[in-house]
């Protein structure tokens, strides 16, 4: 074979590859919520990009925004929950409602179920986590996300 028809062989087999599809977009937002659930902050950290990071969330001040917003809405939270009483907050989640991609920046949208107990009372809160992610050098890595639920209210 000649050079040229090596090479055209070599650009045919490595196309595909060059081509598939991003990971899973919504990885990072189930990676989030699992270091949530374990108390695990550095793996819960790692889901988010670099630079501006925004969030919304019911408790106040209700918004964070910034290079530190993760680590500002998890210390408010601790102050929520002590405040408030709330213990044992775990986040299940299925699969992903909405993924909107071009490959560059993605949509996600993640319905969950919040349980917790309030001074001893076991509480339930089903929502939503919708997220805005972007494409890094490592992967997915969410900007922004919102939470939207219900009014919280005695478990079943």
């Amino acid at each position: 074979m000649t050079r040229t028809a090596l090479a055209c062989l070599a650009a045919l087999l490595i196309a595909p590859a060059a081509l598939a599809a991003p990971a899973d977009p919504s990885a990072p937002v189930r990676s989030f919520l699992d270091g949530f659930n374990k108390g695990d902050t550095a793996a819960a950290y790692a889901t988010y990009a670099a630079g501006n990071i925004a969030i919304i969330d019911e408790f106040a001040p209700h918004h964070w925004i910034g290079p530190k917003a993760p680590q500002a809405w998890a210390a408010d939270y601790d102050r929520h929950a002590k405040a408030t009483g709330v213990t044992d907050g775990i986040v299940s989640y299925k699969t992903p409602t909405r993924i909107e991609s071009d490959g560059k920046v993605a949509y996600v949208v993640v319905p969950t179920l919040y349980t917790y107990k309030e001074k001893g009372k076991p509480m339930a809160e089903e929502g939503s986590i919708t997220a805005s992610l972007v494409m890094t050098a490592t992967g997915w890595k969410m900007n922004a996300w919102t939470w939207s639920g219900v009014k919280p209210h005695p478990a079943k």
